[in-house]
């Protein structure tokens, strides 16, 4: 059943792009958005694109990069038009990085080695980055790759029933009203991992390269979006331009 567009997440920035109108007005409050694709397929910048339009729309967001630092990522922000200076001073972004080949993580403190290493504990313990409206985690898949508990699991053929732990976890989150938001390499886990997060996802988005002629388009198909507003288009063709930031395209690019 569509819900009111006033109860959704506005991702906004209607005046630049149709991103919000093509996605139904917004995210649902209490939902588990999968950003899935390949690498290069523009996970990060549609997170990016994500990120400034909701704190636009007066809502707080963290933002878990496992790629970016503050720097990178404020100055990979401005070349896409997305100021986040503003945002940061005035506590509407809580930007954390995850360096996942050091043990000195965002969300880690003085305990020992091992203990900094366990990823996904030390995440669902930084209470402080749960506090905001929609928590945003680019890209998931590297923390999941990299945490030692769940790649032992991995070795005894028991991803699956770690991955329904985690999902208990972000069930929590959400019953709150929140959002969370994960993007995720579908071609570095193994389907048994990734399987339940497909299948638990309330809006789940695949972002595609596809070849048109002697072009290279990026589309997104909206596989699942429960809880939609306005009617959300099928496929839905974007760029990523420098100095402008996401644009779309048309509704499909087939």
């Amino acid at each position: 059943m569509s819900i009111a567009s006033n109860d959704l997440f506005s991702i906004g920035l209607d005046e630049r792009d149709r991103l919000n109108k093509e996605l139904g007005g917004g995210l649902p409050p209490g939902s588990i958005v999968l950003v899935e694709g390949d690498y290069g397929a523009g996970k990060s910048a549609i997170s990016q694109r994500f990120t400034y339009g909701l704190c636009e729309e007066g809502n707080t967001v963290t933002m878990l990069s496992t790629e970016l630092t503050v720097g990178s990522f404020l100055e990979q922000m401005n070349s896409l038009d997305y100021d986040m200076v503003d945002h940061m001073l005035d506590e509407n972004v809580l930007f954390l990085h995850a360096d996942i080949g050091d043990s000195k993580s965002a969300f880690s403190d003085d305990s020992g080695e091992e203990e900094r290493k366990d990823l996904l504990k030390r995440l669902m313990e930084a209470e402080v980055m749960w506090e905001s409206d929609i928590v945003i985690i680019d890209t998931f898949d590297a923390i999941l790759r990299n945490d030692p508990k769940f790649e032992a699991l991995v070795r005894e053929n028991e991803e699956r029933q770690a991955a329904l732990e985690i999902i208990s976890f972000f069930r929590d989150v959400i019953s709150q009203g929140k959002v969370v938001v994960l993007t995720v390499d579908p071609t570095t886990l193994e389907e048994e991992a990734i399987g339940p997060f497909r299948s638990i996802a309330d809006v789940f988005l695949e972002l595609e390269m596809v070849e048109v002629g002697n072009d290279v388009r990026r589309q997104i198909s909206v596989m699942r979006f429960a809880g939609m507003g306005e009617q959300v288009g099928d496929t839905i063709g974007y760029s990523v331009r420098s100095g402008t930031g996401i644009v779309i395209e048309s509704r499909s690019v087939a």
